[in-house]
């Protein structure tokens, strides 16, 4: 089935097609490091980063955990790990087939 979230092994082979991180250059086994800023699907990039900010909205207990990624890295990038957070979170309620549970995605 082209839709379903089991054709992702990982949770990273998701994030990457998302777009939420970097894909890995790697030959034979071996790491080289990071490639191509656009690969992937830049659909699901732009609706996890907007999801992002929607959850921010008025959400007071969100606030303060962008808060806390501020301490360690800038706006941009503390918004970026908060979408790349959020659909880890996504890959892994379709996989389980539960529902969001706000308490334990904040506590990480």
């Amino acid at each position: 089935m082209f839709g379903d979230i089991q054709r992702f092994e990982t949770v990273q082979k998701f994030a990457s097609y998302a777009r939420l991180i970097k894909c890995k250059a790697e030959f034979a086994g071996k790491v080289y490091g990071t490639q191509g800023n656009k690969i992937g699907n830049a659909h699901l990039k732009w609706a996890f980063s907007e999801a992002a900010v929607l959850y921010l909205r008025g959400n007071d207990k969100a606030q303060r955990y962008l808060q806390k990624l501020q301490k360690r890295m800038n706006k941009p990038k503390a918004l970026s790990a908060l979408a790349h957070k959020l659909g880890r979170a996504a890959y892994f309620m379709l996989k389980h087939q539960r529902v969001f549970d706000e308490q334990r995605f904040l506590k990480g």
